[in-house]
């Protein structure tokens, strides 16, 4: 393996591509369930998979400026030069104020201000006019519907015109500005390729020879025996095991993957491991030869690229989905006291003392919290309830515990999980120490849940993954919720949580 810093020429040896190039998520053993934490957390630096000590990639000068994004000169041009007609306009400052709002708003909603790689305004023109076109068009009936007459209604419409055509030769000069900044290398995003093969060799020819994409590759990461490595000059960083420390070292914020030398399923782990990151990923499409038919599609050159956004669990959308667990947590307590006393009444005269039933489940990070439920069967002792896996006709399921688990009332304690912070209301179900480790051990990306906190309700379990079903099916769809995750998606769950429940689809 050569070492940081130097460059590698065309391999000759080859050698088969194993299957524990990652660090596993999960680093289970036996006794691990004892600890206080699970060991579930992503690596983000320190050992490669195997132990041992990736190459210390040094980081090289940063003559460029890579924390400036896009956005933040687009959008405030955009908002002077949409507002700029208003105080010229005494008779229609409100609706060209709303007509401006509105339209950063729409183009904001469209993505129009995040970051892309090639910048032109002829294809950004389009989008932005259809967008200001329906602004235009609400103010306008809006107006048509206030006022009787249109006597003033042809100076609004002048006024939108201007409105319009200032916002295009604002966006045009934002653009111009940008792409000076990075001709000049003022600004640019250290950037590592992950692959060493021929397009990753065309993908650093044209980043080198056409700066104004803002991208500035420092190395690549790839197997250092793949026979048809075509990177010649620039540094290996390491293998594919040394992706996030290659990453941090190098101080690299755009993660841009071509051709690395990998199996399909670890390709997924690749972009997961990178996903824990916040770093910008860009994908070269496995049939880059073809267009594909995107909203915005983007590229380098002649090849495409995609950008992969994923969620930010984290900043003010997380903080906003812990505030709606802690007010709903709190209030549907005070609201549901009567009937959590009628479950645990029911519970008492059915199955004797102990209404709550406490066991350890796994939460984010690995972290053990005691999930409370309603006690729907008594087991037969501790190892039992901690190892054996329920069935849905067990014979010790009276009929109070079998409504109660039908309807889901069982799991309404968990509103106290959820205002205390152990859990929260749209999320991956918990699971035993047990069988996380033994889940995890089965299925490689089982342990990927455990990002999140656990939730009350979860996309698996509102599409009928309850009870006795494949434990891959849940954890493919617990990942593609976490990998999607927004909060309007976590609003439909609850909806279709709600009509399970009313219907009685439980276990």
């Amino acid at each position: 393996m050569p070492f940081a810093g130097e460059t590698r020429k065309v391999g000759s040896g080859q050698t088969s591509l194993s299957t524990n190039v990652f660090m596993p998520p999960v680093q289970m053993s036996r006794g691990a369930v004892d600890a206080e934490t699970l060991d579930l957390r992503i690596p983000s630096g320190g050992l490669r998979g195997d132990g041992t000590q990736p190459p210390p990639a040094t980081a090289p000068e940063r003559a460029t400026i890579g924390y400036l994004r896009a956005w933040m000169l687009v959008l405030p041009v955009d908002l002077a030069v949409m507002l700029a007609p208003v105080p010229f306009n005494a008779d229609h400052w409100r609706g060209l104020t709303v007509m401006g709002l509105l339209t950063i708003a729409l183009l904001a909603s469209g993505g129009l201000y995040r970051s892309r790689l090639h910048l032109s305004i002829l294809d950004e023109a389009p989008v932005i006019l259809s967008r200001f076109l329906v602004a235009a068009s609400l103010v306008a009936f809006v107006a048509a519907l206030r006022h009787e007459s249109f006597a003033n209604f042809g100076s609004l419409l002048r006024a939108a015109a201007v409105m319009v055509v200032l916002l295009l030769v604002g966006r045009g000069l934002s653009m111009w500005t940008i792409m000076t900044g990075r001709r000049r290398r003022i600004v640019g995003h250290a950037t590592i390729l992950v692959g060493s093969g021929p397009v990753a060799a065309d993908l650093a020819e044209v980043l080198a020879r056409y700066p104004q994409y803002g991208l500035r590759v420092v190395g690549f990461v790839d197997n250092p025996h793949r026979t048809d490595h075509a990177v010649h000059d620039l540094t290996h960083l390491g293998d594919l095991d040394d992706l996030t420390v290659a990453m941090a070292r190098a101080k690299a914020d755009v993660l841009l993957i071509a051709d690395p030398n990998i199996t399909d399923s670890r390709f997924a782990g690749l972009l997961r491991q990178a996903m824990a990151t916040t770093y910008d990923i860009l994908v070269v499409p496995r049939m880059h030869q073809f267009q594909t038919q995107t909203a915005r599609p983007d590229h380098i050159g002649a090849i495409p690229v995609m950008r992969i956004r994923p969620p930010r669990l984290s900043g003010w959308r997380w903080a906003l989905k812990r505030s709606v667990d802690v007010v709903f947590s709190a209030l549907a307590l005070l609201a549901l006291a009567p009937v959590l006393a009628l479950c645990a009444l029911a519970v008492r005269i059915e199955g004797g003392p102990g209404v709550l039933f406490r066991q350890q489940r796994v939460g984010r990070h690995g972290k053990l919290f005691e999930v409370l439920k309603f006690r729907s069967m008594r087991p037969a002792s501790e190892a039992e309830s901690q190892t054996t896996w329920s069935v849905a006709n067990d014979s010790r399921v009276g009929p109070v515990g079998r409504f109660l688990r039908r309807t889901s009332l069982d799991e309404l304690p968990q509103l106290w999980n959820i205002l205390r912070g152990d859990m929260t209301l749209v999320g991956p179900r918990p699971e035993r120490p047990h069988f996380v480790e033994v889940f995890s051990a089965a299925h490689s990306h089982y342990s990927w849940r455990h990002r999140v906190p656990a939730g009350l309700t979860g996309l698996a379990q509102v599409s009928g993954l309850r009870g006795d079903t494949p434990i891959s099916d849940r954890a493919r769809f617990d990942n593609y919720y976490i990998e999607n995750w927004s909060l309007w998606l976590d609003f439909k769950i609850l909806l279709r949580t709600i009509r399970e429940v009313m219907v009685a689809g439980g276990r």
